[in-house]
């Protein structure tokens, strides 16, 4: 086939994150690069990533302590982060004028606290390296011949290429255009794929009274999610309650375990809201709190002790409901309960929110069938599978970007170097 103006050495298909990275380096190194972009602009949910902030990586520099992050894929990821590791990611941002600080939980954001400018960096990085860009243009399907892809047909014509990156994204915030279409391409060549399920993800509960407190929020305590009489998760830090259930950063974070669990039967979640405090003590609070206020209603006493904004809600409770009792009128065994519900407030988790809501979705290529080396498939060589058309979970707090950044670093840097040979 003879080089044309529709021939190019790599077509990237998707402009977020990993395609950007990918047809970036690509083209630094010297290949004539086309990246397609399906919506109007390049980057659409990583302007709205991290609220707005954009948590861009983990500094945890380390890369053996980093992939154990990623339990069930780390044997994957050694090669790739090998070539563009955490602290490649910092310096890549620092050569680009973006400088980038790291706050709690190793989370790393840019300084100036804005997703916008990732995305304003990473479209002058693709602009500079001069990479032709073709936005509103979805892809069709990708053609073939034998074990090569050769080129794309899209909405606004066909091209063709040596090398294609597939970076179309997963199934999660669909509104930004990841809708899993790289998925149907794969499983069309022949590719293993995962159906996409909500991994990073708030979880839901019919228990009324958690809709009730929607937006309050405890900073520190201690959840567990139990099935059968056994605690199979426990985390400690910050929950959010919302109309529909809880979320926060724990709750996103520990969605993965619990959907798991959830295949197998009901499943409980239990809120200590003293996790450094034994019960014996938080009962002689309450009893030293009621002995003080024995004439009072236990309405006007209890917020002393109970977190903000939930002491009407736990004495409310259909086993506790003390909301019109004077002090002096709790019985030995209301007054447990109380305690009870202060170090083990119990309620039924029913599922997750959907895919929108998800902050990552799972599904995707199963790694198996990709050589991490490259970024390549194992069925067609000169196809490359990058950031979230890959079948790998991982927590919130900054791993799916690097993900993004490595594996599309690796793959720009392969189509690049096999460009000038």
């Amino acid at each position: 086939m003879s080089k044309n103006k529709e021939h190019y050495d790599c077509i990237v298909i998707g402009g977020g994150p990993a395609g950007m990275m990918a047809a970036g380096r690509a083209a630094e190194l010297g290949a004539r690069v086309l990246l397609l972009e399906k919506n109007p602009m390049l980057g659409k949910k990583l302007s709205i990533t991290g609220g707005g902030r954009c948590n861009i990586t983990n500094a945890e520099f380390d890369t053996k302590k980093f992939l154990e992050n990623f339990p069930q894929a780390k044997k994957f990821l050694y090669s790739p982060f090998s070539k563009h590791s955490v602290q490649d990611t910092f310096d890549f941002f620092e050569r680009q004028k973006l400088p980038l600080v790291i706050e709690a939980r190793k989370r790393a954001f840019p300084e100036s606290q804005s997703a916008e400018d990732v995305t304003k960096t990473m479209v002058n990085y693709v602009k500079k390296n001069n990479v032709t860009i073709k936005l509103k243009t979805k892809v069709r399907r990708l053609l073939t011949e034998d074990t090569r892809i050769v080129g794309v047909e899209t909405s606004k014509g066909t091209y063709h290429a040596d090398h294609i990156i597939l970076a179309s994204g997963g199934a999660a915030v669909s509104q930004t255009g990841s809708t899993g279409d790289g998925f149907s391409f794969l499983r069309d060549l022949g590719h293993t794929i995962k159906e996409p399920n909500p991994n990073i993800v708030p979880l839901t509960t019919d228990a009324r009274w958690i809709h009730e407190l929607s937006g309050t929020t405890l900073s520190f305590m201690t959840i567990s999610f139990i099935q059968n009489h056994k605690t199979h998760v426990k985390k400690t830090g910050k929950i959010l309650f919302t109309h529909f259930g809880i979320s926060g950063p724990l709750i996103l974070n520990s969605a993965y375990e619990v959907v798991d669990l959830l295949r197998y039967g009901p499943v409980t979640a239990s809120i200590d809201m003293f996790p450094d405090t034994e019960f014996k003590d938080i009962e002689k609070r309450v009893f030293n709190l009621f002995e003080r206020n024995k004439n009072k209603d236990v309405k006007n006493v209890f917020p002393e002790i109970a977190p903000k904004g939930l002491s009407d809600t736990i004495l409310s409770l259909p086993h506790i409901d003390l909301m019109e009792t004077k002090v002096h009128s709790v019985t030995k065994e209301k007054r447990k309960a109380l305690i009870h519900a202060l170090k083990d407030l119990q309620f039924p988790i029913t599922g997750t929110m959907d895919l929108d809501w998800a902050v990552i979705a799972d599904g995707g290529v199963t790694p198996e069938e990709v050589d991490f080396t490259n970024m390549t498939s194992r069925l067609y060589p000169n196809l490359y599978l990058i950031g979230d058309v890959l079948n790998i979970n991982r927590p919130s707090g900054g791993y799916s970007l690097q993900l993004c950044w490595t594996t599309g670093w690796v793959a720009g840097e392969s189509v690049g170097v096999q460009g000038k040979n």
